[in-house]
Formats: C-alpha cells, sequence, structure tokens
C-alpha cells in the first residue's frame, strides 16, 4: 500500500510544479524558427535562393550571374531532401540591413561584361528568371499592376524587355522595405525549433528579447544607368543619395558587351501593426475557397451514394450468406461447400502465398511511409503547426513497431495444390485500371492547385481542403479496392492480392495523364524539350508516390476485409 501513495505524491508534486511554472512558460512555436527580436542598429542578413522560372522550371545559382559576392565568401546553407528535389539553393548574400535604420548603399561595379555573360543575362532575362531573396525567412513580396488589377509576386526580375525593343535592360538598384512591429518581451520565456534544432532563450538573452520583430518584407526592382568610373570610387556599403526609378530607356542599364554595371541598393523600415504570428497572411490569401467546397461536396455526394451500395450489397449477401452457413451443421456445411459456388470456394486458397510477395511487402511498406508521412504533414499543416526543422526518419517508428508485432495468423489452412480459377469473359485488369476513375474523380481539382504552386510559383495553403480530400480519397480507395476484391472472390479468383493493391493504386496512372494535360494545356509557356522532361520526370515521381500511397489504402483494407470475412466462416 506504500508504493501507491507514493505514486500519488508524486503525480501531485509534478501537477502543483506545473502550474507554478505555467505562469512563465508562454508557449511552443512550431513553424520552422523560433521568432527573433532585433535591437535598434543590430545587423540584417539577407540570404538568397536559386533563380527560377515558370518559362523553364530549370533553377540556376544566383552566382552563376556576374552579381556581387558577399565580403566573406559565399556560403551555403544546409538543405533538406524537400529544397533539393524543388531545387533550392540558399547561400548568403552581400544584402545587409541594419534595424530601423533607413540608408542608400553602394555594393560594387562589375568588371567589362564579357559575350558570354551578357549572352546568359539576356537569356535569364527573356526566360523571366526571378531572384528570390529571404529575410528572417520571409521571400520577399513585389507588387505590380496589370489592366488595374494588383499582381503580388516574390523575388524580382533578372531584368526586363521593354516592348517593341531589342534591347535588355538589367536590375541594379532594389528599393527594399522592412515591414517591422514593435515586441515586448519582458517576463517572456521561448521555446522553439530552428534550423540547429531545439532551443530556449537563456536568462541573459531574455533581456534581450524585447525588440523589433520582422513581420512584412517588399522589394521594388528598378535598373539604373550610372557612371561606372565615378561609382568605382566608393567602397562596398558606402553611402550614397537616394534615388528614384527612372522611367526613360535610356535612364537604364543595358544589357550589352563590355557595359561595367554597378549594383546599389536602399532600405526603408516602416512600422507595423502586424504580430509576428500573422505576417505570412500577406503571402498565404486563401481566395477560390468556392471551388474547393464544390468539389469536397461533389465528392461527398459520390461517395455517400456508393458506401450505401456497397454497405447494403455487403449486409444482403456476404452476412446473410456467413448466417446461414454457420446455422448449419458440420455435415450440411461439406454438402452445401460442393453445391455453394463463389467466394466459399476458394477458402483453401486465398491467403496462398502470392507471385513477387517480397515485392509486395516492399511497395506496401513504402506506401505506408508516404501515406503516414503525408496524414501527419498535413494534419499538422490543417492545423498550423509544423516543424520542418525537426524531424526524424520515419522508417524508425516502422522498425520499432515492426520488430514488436506480432506475426498475423491467417484463419483457415491453406491447400497444397492450388485452386484452378475459372475462364473470365473480361481481362481483370480492365476492370483494375477502370477501378482508378473513381478516387481521382476526388482528388483533381486539389490537384489542380497543387500543380499550380508547385510550377507557377504560387503558395498553397488550403490544408484544411487538402485534409478533407485525403480523408475522402482514403474512404473511396478502400471501397473500391474492397467492391472489386469481393467481386474477384466471387468469381472463384483467389489471386487478390495485387489486384487489391493496383484497384485504389491504378488512380496514379490518371494523375500522371492529367500532368501531362496540365503540361499541354496550363503551362504553355513551358520552353524547351529539357524543361518538358524535367516536368514529367517530377510527375512522374509524383504518380509513383500516389500509386504507392493509394494501393496501400486499398490492399490493407482488403486484406482486413477478406481476414475478417474467413475468419466468420467455420473451417475444420
Amino acid at each position: 500500500m506504500a508504493l501507491p501513495s507514493i505514486f500519488k505524491r508524486k503525480y501531485w508534486a509534478a501537477f502543483v510544479y506545473l502550474v507554478l511554472v505555467s505562469n512563465i512558460c508562454n508557449g511552443f512555436y512550431l513553424p520552422g524558427t523560433y521568432m527573433h527580436t532585433y535591437t535598434t542598429g543590430e545587423v540584417l542578413y539577407v540570404k538568397v535562393n536559386s533563380l527560377t522560372s515558370i518559362e523553364t522550371e530549370l533553377p540556376f545559382s544566383y552566382y552563376s550571374l556576374p552579381y556581387c559576392h558577399p565580403q566573406g565568401g559565399i556560403k551555403k546553407s544546409a538543405e533538406n531532401l524537400g529544397e533539393l528535389l524543388l531545387g533550392d539553393q540558399i547561400d548568403n548574400s552581400p544584402y545587409r540591413f541594419k534595424m530601423n535604420v533607413n540608408e542608400s548603399l553602394y555594393l560594387c561595379t562589375t568588371p567589362p561584361l564579357s559575350e558570354h555573360e551578357v549572352k546568359l543575362l539576356k537569356q535569364r532575362t527573356r526566360d523571366l528568371y526571378q531572384v528570390n531573396v529571404i529575410l528572417d525567412n520571409l521571400p520577399a513580396l513585389r507588387y505590380a499592376t496589370q489592366n488595374g488589377v494588383r499582381i503580388q509576386w516574390t523575388g524580382f526580375p533578372v531584368g526586363y524587355t521593354p516592348l517593341g525593343s531589342e534591347n535588355d535592360y538589367i536590375i541594379n538598384h532594389l528599393k527594399f522595405k522592412v515591414f517591422i512591429h514593435e515586441y515586448e518581451g519582458a517576463g517572456v520565456q521561448i521555446i522553439g525549433t530552428g534550423e540547429e534544432g531545439m532551443g530556449v532563450i537563456s536568462e541573459a538573452d531574455k533581456k534581450k528579447a524585447s525588440g523589433y520583430e520582422i513581420v512584412g518584407f517588399e522589394v521594388i526592382p528598378c535598373s539604373i544607368k550610372y557612371d561606372p568610373d565615378k561609382m568605382e570610387k566608393h567602397h562596398m556599403y558606402d553611402s550614397i543619395e537616394p534615388t528614384s526609378c527612372p522611367s526613360e530607356l535610356d535612364k537604364a542599364q543595358i544589357i550589352r558587351q563590355q557595359e561595367r554595371v554597378s549594383f546599389t541598393y536602399e532600405v526603408e523600415f516602416e512600422k507595423s501593426n502586424t504580430r509576428w504570428p500573422s505576417r505570412w497572411d500577406a503571402y498565404l490569401k486563401m481566395e477560390g475557397a468556392r471551388v474547393h467546397w464544390f468539389s469536397i461536396l461533389n465528392s461527398l455526394m459520390v461517395i455517400f451514394f456508393l458506401a450505401g451500395i456497397v454497405f447494403v450489397i455487403f449486409l444482403r449477401t456476404v452476412r446473410r450468406d456467413l448466417t446461414r452457413y454457420e446455422e448449419l451443421d458440420k455435415e450440411t456445411q461439406a454438402q452445401m461447400n460442393e453445391e455453394l459456388s463463389g467466394w466459399k470456394l476458394v477458402v483453401g486458397d486465398v491467403f496462398r502465398e502470392p507471385n513477387h510477395s517480397k515485392l509486395l511487402s516492399v511497395m506496401v511498406g513504402d506506401g505506408v511511409q508516404i501515406l503516414g508521412m503525408s496524414v501527419v504533414t498535413i494534419v499538422f499543416a490543417a492545423f498550423g503547426f509544423m516543424s520542418p526543422a525537426s524531424r526524424v526518419p520515419l522508417t524508425l517508428l516502422g522498425g520499432f513497431l515492426g520488430t514488436r508485432a506480432e506475426p498475423i495468423q491467417y484463419p483457415v489452412r491453406t491447400n497444397q495444390i492450388p485452386r484452378e480459377i475459372p475462364a473470365r469473359k473480361y481481362p481483370s485488369w480492365l476492370l483494375v485500371l477502370g477501378a482508378g476513375t473513381l478516387p481521382f474523380g476526388t482528388l483533381f481539382i486539389e490537384l489542380f492547385f497543387i500543380l499550380s504552386s508547385i510550377w507557377l510559383g504560387r503558395f498553397y495553403y488550403v490544408f484544411g481542403f487538402l485534409l478533407i480530400v485525403l480523408l475522402l480519397l482514403v474512404v473511396v480507395c478502400a471501397e473500391v479496392s474492397v467492391v472489386l476484391t469481393y467481386m474477384h472472390l466471387c468469381v472463384e479468383d483467389w489471386m487478390w492480392w495485387w489486384k487489391a493493391f493496383y484497384a485504389s493504386g491504378s488512380v496514379a496512372l490518371y494523375v500522371f495523364l492529367y500532368s501531362i494535360n496540365y503540361l499541354v494545356f496550363d503551362l504553355k509557356s513551358l520552353s524547351g524539350p529539357v524543361s518538358a522532361i524535367l516536368y514529367l520526370g517530377y510527375s512522374l515521381i509524383m504518380a509513383i508516390a500516389v500509386m504507392l500511397a493509394t494501393g496501400t489504402i486499398g490492399f490493407l483494407t482488403s486484406f482486413y476485409f477478406v481476414h475478417y470475412l474467413f475468419s466468420s466462416v467455420k473451417i475444420d
């Protein structure tokens, strides 16, 4: 009796301790990095990402063009697998600011442009390449007006080509605007996850917690023709007179051989009422919600209708047959087995090892990992909690659970001699391929927005809709696979393993075909065979991942359905 009382006292002590410390611990933040506060005059470092274009989809390094280099040399940032697949290459840059200090600074003047550099700059300009700059994990926003509509972009162009002109002009002057919010952090303890992992602000740093938060980052690109001889007298970060963006082409910096280009920038700080947790709202404005809701409601109607049919079929056929079968005595059951046809006759073969069983195991295992990763990521993203900086291999969890899991026991014995499968009037693969149309119908609208966010540089933030679509997809894949498995068993086809996998996994074929359709009709500006091959390669990878995930859903659902079905049959 003494031992439980000790445990109770420990629990009460822990509870009282949590209550006492709750007033000094504000919370836990997960979106990648914890909040930074800066004091007036503190140096802010801007990073640069890869040059990107919706014309070619081929990323290039920022320093592949004749831009100014930072004083300490180029230093690459650590990247994860997703950033590598997307072609991100984050480096340090020569741009640096001082918190809440407006400045206009000189960077450098290039040597005379060579023929190769001119050709490269012109090519990147005409391919609409964008320079992506990042400050405190915020990409720079640029606003433009077209036909009276304000359009929002990220980054700024390498250069521009005026209408009716054969000349190209380089962007060599940037007007940065940094929005800041004054933050009072006295007595606040911040716990978060950053690139170095989980961290807690120390007691010494708490005094510096008060300061300014960066809540917005905008850029206005300009092309200005400077006198290179005059500008070259300056050193990097020397102050210069602020200037306005010229509208006349003769005052812009042309891209031409033997031209010397001077790079400058200015920064302006503006106080904002936007709080740090809301700073991404400007990037993630959700528009067109009606389309998502219409797609979801349409899918729900189809799912409920099919679910009703499936349940009616199983309640009237499977359950009724099981009830009748269990009510008979053993002798009558044996006689009934000789007279009945359908799924009951494959009881001795239904759990026979399929062809290429090891490959199937690997594919299902990969599918579980992809599905688990997708579900966890989308669920956390839908609720606003996601930490791409803190991660562990999902295989660790799978290995931990797999080594402790009990082997699955089949409810019936397998005959030594396989049963002959009756000839079919139609090929089974045709039915399997057709089954993928229904799952595809639940996701094709959301697939359009996902492809647009990947290939057109748009932000995707409707994770709530994506979570709903994912749940609908899981339900449809399970229903389709179970129905097809039951249909194959009814015609005495006991080789259901691969068919169950591909019944729901065949949706990947339609995903890939839709990707080709998107390439032809929505990515008309994509130039060159290399860009098309790159797009198709990534689309194929996406389709394979979809096949593994959806095929796993169908296979596991069918397996447990077959296991339940034949465990209900009394077999000696």
